[in-house]
């Protein structure tokens, strides 16, 4: 049974929150298992999401839940044990919906760090809209 690393200590940052109005569109919210609740960048691309972990763990899947019309487009996952030693670990391409999208990786990756990057978006603006980030060793 693949065991939930987000509900370890972690940090999280993300490329930008829509007009800075973190209360209502914050990163936390893509973790606190509320479909009301998303994070929503600001405009531009790309969009990013930095995960750190404390200790090393392992990562073999991921699931992501987007608002459909805001999802990412030429997305990939780096992960290393430095934020400024990532490396493009595989690349994904989750559909424009609002359905929990699983993506396994290839090979299981160990390190502190990993970071989900959206080069584009099926937003024109280029926003990114997730109700849902969650991490599978």
């Amino acid at each position: 049974m693949p065991t939930l690393l987000t509900e370890k200590n972690f940090e999280c940052r993300v490329s930008s929150v829509l007009n800075k109005n973190v209360q209502s569109y914050g990163k936390m919210y893509m973790f606190d298992n509320c479909s009301e609740t998303c994070w929503n960048s600001d405009a531009g691309s790309p969009q990013w999401v930095f995960i750190s972990f404390e200790e090393e763990c392992s990562l073999s899947s991921f699931e992501i839940e987007f608002q459909g019309g805001f999802a990412g487009k030429n997305c990939h996952v780096e992960a290393g044990n430095d934020k400024k030693e990532l490396t493009i670990i595989q690349s994904f391409s989750p559909e424009d919906t609002n359905k929990l999208q699983r993506f396994n990786l290839k090979n299981q990756i160990s390190a502190k760090v990993f970071k989900f990057v959206f080069n584009e978006s099926t937003d024109f603006f280029g926003r990114i809209i997730i109700y849902n980030l969650s991490l599978y060793s």
